[in-house]
């Protein structure tokens, strides 16, 4: 009878996450063109001329590129041509690896086949949180195709302690999806306010952060248990690629606040910044994780001095 019962839940659970995942998708529709790479298609959005100097925005974990649109995208089109890219198996982009896209240097070979499919060359790239590892992997991979860096409140070394339990089940196999198809979605409607709220903290959110960012696309299924396979395996890769930041030739901006309570800055930022020849650091005192909203004005004009020099 009891597992009966629980045969019953699962499936009431697991209809309803079909339904939301419907419900959430039609709300949140891709709002730019598809490029073909490698097994499948990447969403990317372009703003801007097509002859400016281009800028790209790489998103970190948990979101989408609205995320890096809504806070500078919209705001560097005026000068730029600002390309805008859902990382593999977040917002509307395939995952063709599976779980071996988790990898910073897998993402970094598949969005480098999308810039070269849109005739991008030697871009500035610009990375937040998780994607400072994937900014640095690209730049690592591709030195002579890039033009320089910024890194926003990056991941870029080993880090005490894990990222959370239910990361850490999510990435595990057969139970990870099982959770992830019923438990996540209708659990997660609830946490999605108190979760921005807390990536933002001691900052405050914009009032329409979670609506004009599309951030309950992450509540979806497969975007979930990517995005914990992305956290899963990121401390392991960060410590192989840590050593060789010295490599790294090109002038790197980096920016974070001394209050982050998600990415110590202490760890990552003040450590790659003594490590890269051109590294610049600029810690903002009182500034929290989200530095693209509180500080915008200072990353633009960051990326207005790397394109003039």
């Amino acid at each position: 009878m009891l597992i009966l019962l629980t045969v019953v839940v699962l499936a009431a659970l697991a209809a309803l996450t079909f339904a939301g995942t419907i419900a959430i998708e039609l709300a949140n529709p891709p709002a730019g063109r598809f490029v073909d790479v490698a097994g499948g298609r990447l969403h990317v959005v372009e703003l801007g001329r097509a002859d400016a100097p281009p800028v790209v925005l790489l998103h970190g974990a948990s979101g989408n590129l609205r995320d890096m649109q809504v806070a500078l995208g919209d705001r560097l089109a005026a000068r730029y041509r600002v390309i805008l890219i859902d990382r593999p198996g977040h917002g509307w982009s395939d995952r063709p690896g599976a779980a071996a896209d988790a990898s910073p240097a897998a993402q970094a070979t598949l969005i480098h086949q999308a810039l070269v499919a849109l005739g991008v060359a030697r871009p500035i790239v610009l990375g937040h949180s998780w994607a400072g590892a994937l900014a640095t992997a690209y730049a690592l991979a591709y030195p002579a195709e890039i033009r320089a860096l910024v890194l926003l409140a990056p991941v870029t070394h080993p880090w005490p302690g894990g990222i959370g339990w239910i990361n850490d089940v999510v990435a595990l196999p057969v139970l990870g999806p099982l959770i992830a198809h019923t438990l996540i979605l209708p659990s997660g409607y609830f946490m999605l306010k108190p979760g921005v709220a807390g990536v933002f903290r001691p900052d405050i959110p914009p009032t329409d952060y979670g609506p004009d960012t599309g951030v309950a696309l992450l509540l979806r299924p497969n975007e979930f248990i990517a995005n914990a396979q992305d956290l899963a395996g990121l401390k392991a890769f960060v410590r192989q690629q840590a050593p060789r930041y010295g490599e790294l030739k090109m002038p790197v901006t980096i920016i974070s606040g001394d209050k982050d309570p998600v990415v110590y800055t202490d760890i990552h930022s003040r450590a790659i910044a003594r490590q890269v020849p051109q590294a610049t650091l600029t810690v903002l005192p009182g500034v929290g994780h989200m530095v693209h909203y509180v500080a915008a004005d200072d990353i633009v004009r960051a990326i207005d001095e790397m394109a003039a020099r």
